[in-house]
């Protein structure tokens, strides 16, 4: 068989085992929180969850192609979103011990109304939209390029298939799932490394070594990833679901091995664009490494990059599931039956962009700058801000996006020098104006108002 008959046989067999072993579940809280008949998901459970949910299709496509650009400073660099994990562990740690809240949306509801509710849906609607169409195209990308029906077929059929087995159990088969496929990218990781590092140029001491430490080769995006994970995993219904399926210090222990996980797991895949830079090995990275070695580790690749892409897309739909009936609905007229039509809806509606072109992809992607916002509304969770605070801020937060993406970034705004800069120099104003918007407010009612 051909390279392409193995991939589909890769396809289709690991969808249909996944849907063999999947657990069905008809009981509201194993389907929408992940338990197992009421029973909470232990640590291993949850930390491999998390991890893998992060280690999406486009996340480490994103490793590879910086660790070609930057060397290893490229891995470090993007690594640095993994520090959401972090923040966000600990602060829905605290808001739930000192808090009391039992999900994202309550904490708004309760605290800066309905309207504020619905505008932060529609902020992680999009999120997971573009968690959708964003990993089926990369499946789709090894088998044709952009607009053959090769291309096309794959990545419906792989959504097709994941939406399958997802429906049958919801979070609870969403959580035991990721267990399975975080033990197989682990493996598939390690044996990928194996081949690569030995017959690189240099050998592994000349991967560690390889890139400069320098703003303008990849520090510019590592600076703008620390300030980021003030906001971004709040924006993410797939991480902040997570944070409240277990006891709070399992889930704080989760979180924070989560963290190093995940940080060690993206600097390790970078690796592999290392080495396509070393090697004189072209682009789009992973897919010529692959082509590089042959038949068994373009299967490999194939392989890894479906496992990431269908953990992350089965988390979606059942976070959209939750997201729409308990979050939104708030249980109202609640079935499981309608939750899997949602999920079907969902499925659809985020496939459909891929047929529109890159362009269009692009134009529609939130990008982490646009949700600036959210840092002080979940920082200083605890302060008794009013409204304002949060619509400033958030608004705020959207307008920079906006201005980053539409307008050309002054010079006098730049500080450093080279790619990401002017990234870099618009989320630090950005992020610092959401602070002082979401502040300034807090302030006035406390010491001037009185």
């Amino acid at each position: 068989m051909d390279v392409n008959t193995w991939q589909w046989v890769i396809l289709i067999g690991m969808n249909i085992i996944l849907y063999w072993i999947s657990p069905w579940s008809n009981k509201v809280n194993d389907f929408f929180k992940g338990s197992t008949n009421n029973k909470a998901p232990n640590a291993i459970l949850l930390t491999s969850s998390l991890v893998i949910c992060w280690l999406f299709a486009k996340s480490i496509t994103n490793a590879a192609d910086l660790g070609f650009e930057f060397g290893i400073v490229g891995g470090v660099a993007y690594s640095g979103y993994y520090f959401s994990f972090l923040v966000a562990g600990l602060v829905i740690y605290r808001m739930r011990t000192k808090g009391g809240f039992t999900s994202i949306h309550q904490f708004l509801h309760s605290k800066y109304g309905r309207a504020a509710v619905a505008l932060f849906t529609i902020l992680i609607t999009f999120r997971l939209f573009n968690e959708i169409w964003s990993n089926s195209m990369v499946v789709g990308s090894y088998f044709g390029a952009w607009g053959t029906f090769g291309y096309y077929a794959a990545l419906v059929v792989f959504t097709l298939l994941t939406l399958l087995y997802t429906i049958k159990g919801g979070m609870r088969t969403s959580i035991f799932t990721d267990l399975i496929q975080m033990v197989l990218f682990t493996l598939l990781l390690i044996i990928i490394l194996g081949l690569i590092i030995p017959k690189s140029e240099g050998g592994f001491a000349k991967i560690l070594t390889s890139g400069e430490w320098a703003m303008s080769q990849g520090l510019n995006l590592f600076f703008v990833a620390l300030i980021q994970v003030l906001s971004y995993p709040f924006h993410d219904p797939i991480m902040t679901d997570r944070g409240f399926m277990a006891d709070p210090k399992t889930t704080l222990r989760s979180f924070l091995w989560a963290t190093v996980i995940g940080v060690f797991c993206i600097i390790l895949f970078s690796f592999v664009g290392v080495y396509a830079s070393i090697n004189g090995i072209g682009s789009p990275v992973a897919l010529e490494v692959a082509r590089v070695f042959g038949l068994p580790m373009m299967l490999m690749m194939n392989a890894i990059m479906m496992t990431s892409a269908a953990s992350t897309i089965d988390s979606t739909l059942t976070s959209t599931a939750k997201l729409v009936h308990l979050d939104l609905l708030k249980g109202k007229n609640l079935t499981i039956s309608s939750a899997r039509w949602t999920m079907v809806i969902v499925t659809v509606l985020g496939t459909i962009p891929v047929f529109f072109g890159p362009a269009i992809l692009s134009a529609t992607t939130i990008s982490g700058t646009m949700v600036l916002g959210l840092a002080p509304v979940f920082i200083f969770w605890n302060l008794d801000a009013p409204k304002i605070s949060f619509y400033a801020s958030i608004l705020a937060g959207i307008l920079f996006g906006l201005l980053f993406i539409f307008v050309k970034v002054p010079s006098f705004m730049l500080f450093t020098t080279g790619k990401y800069a002017d990234l870099l120099s618009v989320n630090l104003f950005g992020t610092i104006s959401c602070f002082l918007l979401f502040l300034i407010p807090y302030w006035i009612k406390k010491y001037v108002a009185k």
